[in-house]
């Protein structure tokens, strides 16, 4: 069944040129602060990402840290594994992949960045985070689909902290960050509304994508789709 779960190939996707290159710009230097895609339903927005992840190499990082700290850069470790690493304590490492993280429509503020228990600091006085989304993000790619339906302070803090690097999260007085350095990519169609000019502004790279109108390419993106699943349903066949 490990066959069913293999994502479209990247290098399969037919045309999109300039969506193709903005995803991979970024890979190459995550400084360039994300890049929103828009267009319509069908043009391979969340397949190219999805396939994206999947050419790049295996990476070190912290096993057990759930930031995926890179062991090779205390400046950007959490306060745990610099913590460890100044103490002297050996870090475990270990070969993982970049991973897709999605941010759902839904997601509340506190599910993104977080939440800080107050009792147990009150009692403990002792800081307990539990991780949201941008602590899985850390190092990751964060994938926002349908980002203009997004409540706009969620925005506000996706943006400030792919800007920044750093996720602070401030609860009655009592203060946590972590790192939050991840490439951020959104989706949307722009027939389900726009996003703020304030917002569109802060990504770094704007695509606009269209389905192919060429015939024959639309041929081939039918032949090449059918040639993907023909394996995938011979596996699925063998497993009944």
């Amino acid at each position: 069944m490990e066959s069913l779960k293999k994502n479209y190939p990247f290098t399969a996707i037919v045309g999109q040129e300039k969506m193709k290159k903005a995803l991979i710009l970024n890979i190459i230097n995550p400084l360039l602060a994300g890049v929103l895609i828009r267009g319509e339903k069908g043009t391979a927005k969340s397949t190219a990402v999805r396939a994206l992840a999947e050419l790049l190499p295996e990476r070190e990082q912290v096993e057990g840290c759930v930031f995926g700290c890179d062991p090779a850069d205390a400046s950007l470790m959490c306060s745990s594994c610099a913590e460890k690493k100044d103490q002297g304590i050996n870090l475990e490492v270990i070969f993982a992949k970049m991973k897709v993280i999605d941010l759902p429509v839904s997601a509340t503020e506190d599910r993104v960045v977080g939440t800080l228990d107050i009792e147990h600091a009150i009692k403990k006085g002792e800081k307990k985070f539990d991780p949201g989304i941008l602590a899985q993000a850390n190092r990751n790619i964060l994938y926002v689909d349908e980002v203009n339906l997004l409540d706009d302070h969620v925005v506000d803090v996706l943006l400030d902290s792919a800007a920044m690097g750093v996720n602070t999260i401030e609860r009655e007085g009592v203060s946590f960050f972590h790192p939050a350095r991840f490439i951020l990519v959104g989706t949307m169609n722009p027939e389900e509304g726009d996003l703020r000019p304030q917002l569109l502004d802060r990504f770094g790279l704007v695509v606009d994508v269209a389905g192919e109108k060429d015939t024959a390419r639309r041929i081939e993106v039918i032949k090449r789709r059918l040639e993907f699943e023909v394996p995938l349903q011979a596996a699925w066949g063998s497993e009944f």
